[in-house]
C-alpha cells in the first residue's frame, strides 16, 4: 500500500508540473548572437535529460521505411506505425508529410515506440483542392518528410488554434510572401496550393543557400547544445529545446532549413528599433515557463502541456513511458 506521505508527494509534483513550477530555464546558457542578414541565432546550451541515441527522427524512421504513415481518407486524422524491432521513432507538432491525397502536417509531438502497431495522429492539410494521387506518389500512405512549417502564424493556427481553415489561410500568406521576396511565384503546377511543393520551389532553395552557408555550421562541436532561438529583423520569434544534444543535432538541418525559410519571408520587414540579446531569449522562456498548463494526451504514452501568457505560449511534449520531456516549443505570440 502506497502510503499517505507518498500520495502528498505525487500530488504535490503534479501541481509543480502543471503550474509550472518545476522550471528547466535556469539551467541554460544562451550563446552569443550568431547574425547573417536579417536571421539571428542563439544557441541554447544545457544538460541532457536523456541519451536520445536509440531515436529516430521523422525524416531518419520514413527514409529508412521503418515508419509508415497512413492516409486514412480524414483531412485532419491520420495513423503511423513504427515497424522497426530496435528504434523508437520522435514525431515533431510541424513535421509535413508528402503524398497521400493531400499533403499534410502532423499536430502533435510524441515518440512513436518500437513494434508500435498502428497510431492515430492528429493532422492538417497544407494543401488544398487535391483529394486524389498526385504523379507517381502512393496514394495510400505518404513518401517523405523532408521540410517542416515555415512561419510562426502556421505554427499557432496548428497547434493553438487547431483551425482547418486556419491552417489553409496561412500557407496561402506563407507562399505570398516568399513569391514577393524570391522574385516570382513558389506555386507548383502539380498543386499550386501545396506548401510542401512550393518549400522545394528551385528560387526558394536557392535564396536559402546562404544563410545556409553561413549558419548552419554554427553547431559543429559543441556537445551540450541542446535548442536554439531565433530572432528575425531583431524580433524573438521562436525557441526549441529537446532532451538531449543527440536529439537537437539530427533534427538541426531540417528545423533550421525552415528558419531560413521564414527569415526570407519577413526580408523586408522593417528591423526592430533594439535587436533581441541573449537575456531577452532567457526572459521569453522563463516567462512561458512560470505559466499554468493545461494538459492532453494525444496518445496512450504522450502528454502535452500548453503553458501561455499573455506574450508567449509553450508546447511541453512529454513521453510517458520514458517519463521524459523530450520537447518544448516555444512562440513569441506577437
Amino acid at each position: 500500500m502506497i502510503s499517505k506521505s507518498v500520495l502528498c508527494l505525487f500530488a504535490m509534483l503534479a501541481v509543480l508540473v502543471l503550474t509550472g513550477g518545476v522550471s528547466a530555464q535556469d539551467t541554460y546558457r544562451i550563446s552569443q548572437p550568431y547574425t547573417y542578414k536579417n536571421l539571428t541565432i542563439f544557441l541554447i546550451h544545457g544538460k541532457d535529460e536523456s541519451s536520445g541515441k536509440n531515436i529516430l527522427t521523422l525524416q531518419e524512421a520514413m527514409e529508412m521505411k521503418v515508419l509508415r504513415v497512413y492516409e486514412t481518407d480524414d483531412v485532419n486524422e491520420l495513423e503511423v506505425q513504427n515497424i522497426s524491432k530496435y528504434y523508437d521513432v520522435f514525431i515533431q507538432s510541424g513535421d509535413i508529410v508528402k503524398g497521400g491525397k493531400q499533403d499534410r502536417v502532423l499536430a502533435v509531438s510524441l515518440i512513436i515506440p518500437a513494434t508500435s502497431g498502428r497510431i492515430s495522429i492528429e493532422a492538417f492539410c497544407v494543401e488544398s483542392g487535391r483529394w486524389e494521387k498526385r504523379r507517381n506518389e502512393e496514394v495510400g500512405q505518404f513518401s517523405s518528410s523532408n521540410d517542416r512549417l515555415v512561419t510562426k502564424d502556421l505554427k499557432l493556427a496548428a497547434n493553438k488554434s487547431s483551425d482547418q481553415s486556419e491552417v489553409w489561410a496561412k500557407v496561402s500568406e506563407a507562399q505570398a510572401r516568399l513569391a514577393r521576396n524570391v522574385g516570382g511565384s513558389v506555386a507548383a503546377a502539380d498543386s499550386a496550393s501545396s506548401l510542401q511543393l512550393s518549400l522545394e520551389n528551385r528560387k526558394v532553395t536557392a535564396t536559402t543557400a546562404d544563410y545556409l552557408k553561413n549558419l548552419q555550421a554554427i553547431i559543429a562541436g559543441k556537445s551540450d547544445v541542446i535548442g536554439y532561438s531565433f530572432s528575425i529583423n531583431g524580433r524573438l520569434n521562436s525557441a526549441d529545446i529537446y532532451s538531449s544534444n543527440a536529439l537537437f543535432k539530427k533534427l538541426w538541418a531540417k528545423m533550421f532549413k525552415a528558419t531560413t525559410i521564414e527569415a526570407i519571408a519577413e526580408m523586408h520587414v522593417r528591423p526592430a528599433a533594439a535587436p533581441a540579446k541573449p537575456l531577452d531569449v532567457t526572459a521569453f522562456i522563463a516567462d512561458a515557463d512560470k505559466a499554468k498548463g493545461e494538459a492532453k494526451r494525444p496518445s496512450a504514452n504522450a502528454t502535452v502541456i500548453t503553458r501561455e501568457t499573455k506574450d508567449n505560449i509553450l508546447f511541453e511534449a512529454r513521453d510517458d513511458r520514458r517519463k521524459e520531456i523530450v520537447h518544448r516549443s516555444y512562440v513569441k505570440k506577437n
